[in-house]
Formats: C-alpha cells, sequence, structure tokens
C-alpha cells in the first residue's frame, strides 16, 4: 500500500471510520448541540465584560455592572455544565467504537487462514488489535466534534469582529495567510512522522514478542548482550522517531503563537488608536470595552486555528493506523465454509454425523506456488482404523493431518470425508469431529480445567475429569493442590512437557472426536508418561479413525496400515509385517532406528 495517504484512499478510509460511529449518531448528535452552546457562551462572555468596562468607564449605575456580573457567572456556570456534558458523551461514545472494532478485529483474525499466520509476525498483529485501534480513540471520542466547534467558532468569531469594526478586524486577519502556509507545512511533515512512528511501534512490538517469546535459546546461547545491543539500536530508531514528531509540534507551536502576538500588537496598535479617536470625537473610534472584546476574540481566534492544525496532524495519525487496521480487516479467509454444506442423510434426510471415512484422490499441495509438498497423493482410510504415516522430515505427514481439517486448501484433487468433500462441508462441524494432539502443547494462562474445557460450556465438569481419567492425565493433576482449579502460567511453564501432552490428550478426549489425530504426540515425554499414553489409546483407538504421524516406528507397530511417504508421495503401504517384507524404505527406515536404539 501506497506510503502516501491521498486522494480518494483518504476519504474511503475515513468513510469506513465513520461506519463505526453510526450506530452511535444520536450521542454524538447530542455531544455537537452542547459543544454549539458552549461555542456561543465563548462568543458571548467577552462582550459581556466588554459591556461591563464600558458601563464602569461611562460611570453607569452599579445595576447594570452587577447584571453584566451575573450574566457572566451564569454563562461560565452554564458553559462547565454543558462541556462536562459533552465530554462524558464523546468519552463514553469513543470507547464504545474502540472496543467495537477491537472485538472485530480479533473476531476476523481468528477466521482467517493458517497460511495467514505463516508469514505475519505474531507483534505486528498484536500492535493492530492494541496500540493502532487505541490510537483511533482521540479520532471518535473528541477530534471530529473539537473540528466542528473550531472551524464554527472562527467562523463565529471572525463575524463579529467584522461587525463590531471591519477595518480592526482586518488587522487580526492579515496574519491569516501565513497561518495557512504553516499549517499546510505542520500537516505533511506531521503526516509523514505519523507513519515512521507508527511503523518503528510495529517493528519494536515484533521483535519484543519474538525475543521474550525465544528467550531460553538467548540465555542457553548467551547471547543477551548481543540482543540488548540490537534491542537498543531498534528502541534507538523508535526514539529517532518520537523525537521527530515531538520536535514537528515543538516548531509549530510557537510559530502560530509568535502569529497570535503579532496580531495582538497590531490590534492594540490600531485599536488604541481608535479609542483615543472615539474620546476626542465620538462616533469615530471605538470604545475601550470594544478595544477589550477585539483583544479578547484575537486571542481565542488563533486558538482553534493552532489546534484545528493539531488535530489535522492527530487525523493523520488516525488515518494511518486505521489503513494499517483496514490492511488486516480486508485480507479476506483462506478458508469459507460453503453456502450451502452438504451433508450425509439418512432415509429421513436427516443429518447423520460424521463416521469417519477419511479418503484423499489425487491430491496436490503446495505451500508457496508450484513447490509441491505433496504430490498426487492418493489413500483411503476406512472408520475405525488406526493409520500411521512415517518417512523423513519434508516428506508432507504432517502437511496430511493439516490438509484432514481443512486449515489449508488443497492445490489440485479432492479430500473425502464421509463421502463428501471437505470444501464442501461445514467447516466447523468438520474440525469438531477431528480431534488432534500436537507435538508442541500450547497451554494457555488459566487453570487446569480451562485448558481441557476451552471457553466450551457444553463439557461440564464431569465430562473434564472423565477426560483427564482416560487419558491418564488424572495421575498428575489430583496430586495438585488444587486439582482442577490449579493455576497454569502461559504456555504451561510450570507443567513438565509429558503433563503437558497429558493435559493436550485430555483437552482432545473432552470434545469426544470421530477422528482422532495426533502428531508426534509421544515425541518429547519420557518413558513413563509414554506408557500412560499408551495404555489410554487402547481404550481411546476403540470405535475411532485414528491418524498419527511417529518417527520412532516402535510406537506404531499395532496399526492396521502404515503409510510410507518419501519426497511428498505416498511410496508404500500394509502392515508393518508387510512392509518388512517388501524390503523398501520402510524396512531401511526400521533397521536403521533399530541400530540406533
Amino acid at each position: 500500500m501506497s506510503e502516501i495517504i491521498e486522494g480518494t484512499e483518504k476519504k474511503h478510509i475515513f468513510g469506513r471510520l465513520l461506519r463505526y460511529a453510526k450506530p452511535y449518531v444520536g450521542q454524538m448528535a447530542i455531544a455537537s448541540l452542547m459543544m454549539l452552546a458552549t461555542t456561543g457562551l465563548e462568543l458571548y462572555c467577552p462582550t459581556v465584560l466588554g459591556n461591563a468596562i464600558d458601563h464602569f468607564v461611562e460611570g453607569a449605575d452599579y445595576t447594570l455592572i452587577r447584571n453584566d456580573g451575573i450574566a457572566y457567572l451564569v454563562s461560565m456556570v452554564a458553559m462547565f455544565f454543558l462541556y462536562v456534558g459533552q465530554m462524558g458523551i464523546l468519552a463514553t461514545t469513543g470507547q464504545n467504537i474502540i472496543f467495537n472494532m477491537r472485538a472485530e478485529i480479533f473476531a476476523h483474525i481468528h477466521r482467517l487462514g493458517l497460511s495467514f499466520f505463516d508469514v505475519q509476525p505474531v507483534g505486528r498483529l498484536v500492535t493492530r488489535v492494541t496500540n493502532d485501534v487505541e490510537s483511533l480513540n482521540e479520532l471518535f471520542s473528541g477530534i471530529l466534534v473539537r473540528l466542528i466547534k473550531n472551524a464554527v467558532k472562527i467562523i463565529g468569531l471572525a463575524g463579529v469582529m467584522l461587525i463590531l469594526n471591519a477595518r480592526l478586524a482586518l488587522r487580526a486577519f492579515v496574519l491569516i495567510p501565513f497561518i495557512i502556509g504553516l499549517t499546510f507545512i505542520f500537516k505533511k511533515v506531521s503526516r509523514t512522522c505519523f507513519r515512521i512512528t507508527r511503523s518503528k511501534i510495529t517493528a519494536l512490538n515484533t521483535y519484543l514478542s519474538e525475543h521474550i517469546s525465544g528467550m531460553k535459546i538467548i540465555q542457553i546461547f548467551n547471547r543477551e548482550n548481543e540482543k540488548n545491543s540490537e534491542f537498543r539500536s531498534r528502541s534507538e530508531d523508535l526514539f529517532r522517531a518520537n523525537f521527530r514528531e515531538v520536535m514537528v509540534y515543538a516548531i509549530f507551536r510557537p510559530c502560530i503563537y509568535m502569529l497570535s502576538i503579532l496580531a495582538l500588537i497590531n490590534i492594540i496598535w490600531g485599536g488604541s488608536g481608535l479609542v483615543f479617536a472615539e474620546n476626542a470625537i465620538p462616533g469615530t473610534g471605538i470604545t475601550v470595552g470594544t478595544l477589550y472584546i477585539f483583544i479578547q476574540y484575537v486571542q481565542s481566534f488563533f486558538e482553534p486555528i493552532q489546534d484545528m492544525a493539531e488535530q489535522i496532524g492527530t487525523l493523520q495519525q488516525a488515518f494511518a493506523s486505521a489503513e494499517k487496521i483496514f490492511s488486516i480487516l480486508d485480507v479476506e479467509p483462506s478458508i469459507v465454509s460453503p453456502a450451502e454444506p452438504k451433508h450425509p442423510t439418512d432415509a429421513q434426510d436427516r443429518p447423520v454425523p460424521i463416521v469417519g471415512t477419511i479418503e484423499f484422490d489425487h491430491v496436490w499441495f503446495a505451500y508457496n506456488k508450484e513447490d509441491w509438498i505433496l504430490k498426487d497423493v492418493s489413500f483411503k482410510i476406512e472408520p475405525g482404523k488406526k493409520v500411521a504415516f512415517v518417512g523423513a522430515t519434508g516428506a508432507g505427514k504432517t502437511t496430511i493431518l493439516s490438509l484432514i481439517g481443512r486449515y489449508y486448501d488443497i492445490s489440485k484433487g479432492r479430500i473425502l470425508v464421509d463421502g463428501v468433500d471437505i470444501r464442501d462441508m461445514d467447516t466447523d462441524e468438520l474440525r469438531h469431529a477431528i480431534g488432534q494432539v500436537q507435538q508442541d502443547v500450547f497451554i494457555f494462562t488459566g487453570d487446569i480445567a480451562s485448558n481441557i474445557r476451552l471457553l466450551n460450556q457444553d463439557i461440564t465438569d464431569e465430562q473434564i475429569r472423565t477426560a483427564a481419567r482416560i487419558a491418564n492425565a488424572d495421575t498428575f493433576v489430583e496430586r495438585l493442590e488444587h486439582g482442577y482449579a490449579e493455576a497454569v502460567s502461559e504456555r504451561g511453564s510450570t507443567l513438565s512437557a509429558g503433563q503437558r501432552q497429558l493435559l493436550s490428550f485430555a483437552r482432545t478426549l473432552a470434545y469426544d472426536p470421530k477422528i482422532l489425530v495426533m502428531d508426534e504426540a509421544t515425541a518429547n515425554i519420557d518413558t513413563e508418561t509414554e506408557q500412560l499414553i499408551t495404555e489410554a489409546l487402547e481404550r481411546l483407538m476403540s470405535g475411532r479413525t485414528t491418524i498419527m504421524v511417529a518417527h520412532r516406528l516402535s510406537t506404531i507397530q499395532h496399526c492396521d496400515c502404515i503409510m510410507v511417504m518419501h519426497k511428498g508421495r505416498l511410496r508404500e503401504q500394509g502392515t508393518h509385517q508387510e512392509l518388512l517384507a517388501q524390503n523398501g524404505i520402510y524396512k531401511k527406515l526400521y533397521e536403521l532406528q533399530k541400530a540406533n536404539m
């Protein structure tokens, strides 16, 4: 996407942002009316003080001066309540909009396919959901209404000054071209600075996310000092970007302030002459009160101009963040359920639950273009059968497991479950029927029970205990001080690898899948834990289609069928004894492992 947001693209982004405010148009209208009332009172108050000054100079009755004071007090109190109400409404509305946006982005990220996460750093996504969304808060909670307010205030001030004395008003307006030029330069420079700053924040968050996750490796290889130096360098990049942004404001604000001082001097210079003229010949000049009103208006006239310029800068920052947010929201999910999913039905045309027949029909697959991982793979697994895939690293074993759950779409061919192409099935129904136990187990922050249930309230506490008992996870859970309520930290760092694997197994069983998928489920656990899982597997596999990937051939000899993958192709299949008799790839793998034992 272009580095500069211009023309129709800017209008497109602004239009999309306004759609988020549509449900709250009533609240924003009320806040706008309060803002207009506040602006009117801000224009009115200086005239009250000016009248009071003229009444005092003219020696008018004390009652008039007192009435002016009361009018000023009432106006200020009204402004206070109007301002509080306006800010309360805008703050609440802004937070509601930001809440909805953040929820929408997070929900959208969940719908994206795994291919998206293969290339997107976690830190970048975190920045989009947190920093970039939060930077839009100011837009909805103040910028839009304040822009209108400042525009109305500038027009109102200019109109009142022209009515009071056109010649003196023109003295104040003479510096406006300089202000417009300065604002244009500020807008252009600040936009670039905002873009650079957002990019540097994203880069730093990405770096932090990656290196905190990899802290163990950093400490194992004693790279702390080198990584600290690298972080300092990246942090300095962000420091320089922020410094440039601050300096732009540091230069712009004093320049606007200096112009306001020059305008004030010009008004006092010309206005004082008109006051003396009025004193000499009434009707030829202005009163002291009118000069006071002009001085107040000139001071107020430049405040909204400066505020508008800064708001335009903040608007540019919001556009930069919105552009990055929409770049995520505009990513179409690569895996989408069909509008009318197909389901096997019985004689009464009722949906039949998935049984577990799996068939690959001349499947080709590549993660990148035509760099084929699977090449013309065909096989069929009958319900309730136990099948294992073996082969060298990169042969395509794990890829097959990912394709069964439709986490990626194949390039050519078909994958059928119970005779139906999985691309014609409801994705949620398909994945609900498949339970996966992976080699790298992810444990969420929470407790034991929540990591088995995974927010599925349909799974009862009794089902959690039953699943843990069948998976032999209860052997360690019940020894914990708080049992299933025992707190676990992020990634389950307080649990052993074996305990995490047993929890993963119980998590899968709690969903009672028809198809059980195991990707190196016993690779990273000790012999005792492996024995517990092996005992549980004998009970688990009954009545389920079971597919497993394993490097240790000793763990799959009991399977009904073993499929040997080699360079993306299915080379051999059969039972353990049949494959040994073929004297092919499987036998070589078996003898090699046997020799290394």
